[in-house]
């Protein structure tokens, strides 16, 4: 059947439905026909297949009767079709077009996108630059066991820079793998650095991750990461809006970064150099009503000069994190994500009274003193003295030498090398 036929047959079906309610195979098409017509992030093209439906959109533009300004931006591809190759390819490597009339489709943190882009002008001139704009998929592109809808109800975003030194490496891998151990998905970019490392740390935790590419789902990219890509397939999704053997080409990684902070609830910076792609992702989230969390470095980084600004920026409301403790606790549900504080360690001095306390501070180390001469130095009456002592003496902080009193000498370490056998 061609393009034209199965869109024919489409444009007679209820709502784009089957009777059974699965997808028209002709509204897919038209659906997979639009991801390469014109590259995503087109204010007006996405609000023209909203206006007419992708199906009369499809036709309108193969007819050349859609309006003067999507023809402008279809150009020579209006009369090109490649569906049934993109289709074919993504069926011989398991993957799957998954379009918003589908049960899968991630409607819900999508809206954020919807939202965002109702507030762009109509001329087109004075409209946001593609690469920055807020403008949702027309259809995503997926590869993986995982339903996309499921996997980033609960998601954080991981990102950073490819030139991350050991130690945002580090953080990244603790990070993803803390929290796939609570059950949240990481989403990063699949890219060298931090969001190789993010990947690497959900699955050592048998978590699902999401890699969201610039690039055709069968086409891994940077290439040395094929073997990482495979893994994610195996139990997360890699996820594009390009169809199978699309190129990453420079300006399609500015566009994609709008679907790893809408995807997700919060944004976690990890390594950012003075101008990176870390720092657009951040700012995109910020606009879509997002957290944006950023971990701190050295001062003395270079790659975390980013962070330490997006720290700055009082507008940008970023929220310094430490730990995953901190994500959830920024990102999840009240209530259901209630982390717990921070241990610290416990010392016997904890709880004294002021009046123990300069007493216990008065007391030498060595040699033991009288009453008077510890309530001269602790600035108080011998009675009082006398009074908190035996308390601090069943504590196991002070010492009745037979002459006076002293501090009690740590304890004795038993067992572990040295130890008597």
């Amino acid at each position: 059947m061609t393009l034209d036929e199965d869109l024919e047959d489409a444009a007679g079906a209820q709502g784009g439905r089957l009777p059974t309610g699965e997808v028209h195979p002709g509204l897919r098409r038209a659906r997979a026909w639009l991801s390469r017509v014109t590259e995503p992030g087109t204010v007006d093209f996405w609000r023209f297949v909203v206006a007419v439906g992708p199906v009369a959109a499809a036709r309108l533009i193969r007819a050349g009767r859609a309006p003067e300004r999507i023809r402008a931006l279809v150009g020579a591809r209006a009369q090109q079709d490649e569906t049934l190759a993109d289709l074919r390819r993504a069926e011989r490597c398991g993957a799957r077009l998954i379009v918003p009339e589908d049960d899968e489709w991630p409607a819900v943190p999508l809206h954020a996108l919807t939202v965002s882009v109702s507030g762009e002008p109509d001329d087109y001139k004075r409209q946001s630059d593609r690469t920055l704009a807020l403008v949702p998929p027309v259809a995503l592109w997926a590869l993986g066991p995982a339903r996309l809808d499921q996997v980033v109800e609960r998601s954080v975003a991981i990102v950073g820079s490819r030139a991350s030194t050991a130690y945002g490496e580090h953080v990244a891998a603790e990070l993803g793998h803390q929290l796939g151990e609570r059950g949240w998905t990481v989403v990063s970019g699949g890219a060298f650095g931090i969001d190789a490392a993010a990947h690497r740390g959900a699955m050592a935790a048998e978590a699902p991750t999401v890699a969201v590419l610039a690039c055709g789902v069968d086409r891994p990219y940077p290439a040395a990461h094929g073997a990482l890509f495979h893994r994610i397939a195996e139990t997360g999704l890699l996820v594009s809006e390009w169809p199978p053997g699309c190129a990453p080409l420079r300006h399609r990684f500015l566009v994609r970064n709008r679907l790893i902070a809408a995807l997700t609830r919060g944004t976690v910076v990890v390594e950012a150099a003075a101008r990176s792609g870390a720092q657009a992702t951040a700012r995109r989230a910020q606009l879509l009503g997002r957290q944006v969390l950023v971990v701190p470095g050295p001062v003395t980084s270079a790659m975390s000069v980013g962070c330490h600004e997006l720290l700055r920026e009082e507008e940008l409301g970023a929220t310094l994190v430490a730990s995953a403790t901190h994500v959830i606790s920024a990102v999840g549900r009240i209530g259901d994500d209630l982390a717990a504080l921070a241990e610290r360690p416990t010392s016997s001095r904890d709880g004294l009274s002021d009046l123990a306390a300069r007493v216990l501070d008065a007391c030498p180390v060595r040699t033991g003193v009288s009453p008077e001469r510890l309530a001269a130095v602790a600035g108080c009456d011998v009675l009082e003295v006398l009074r908190v002592l035996p308390a601090l003496e069943l504590a196991d902080l002070v010492q009745w030498t037979g002459t006076g009193w002293r501090l009690a000498p740590p304890p004795k370490r038993t067992g572990g090398p040295g130890a008597a056998a």
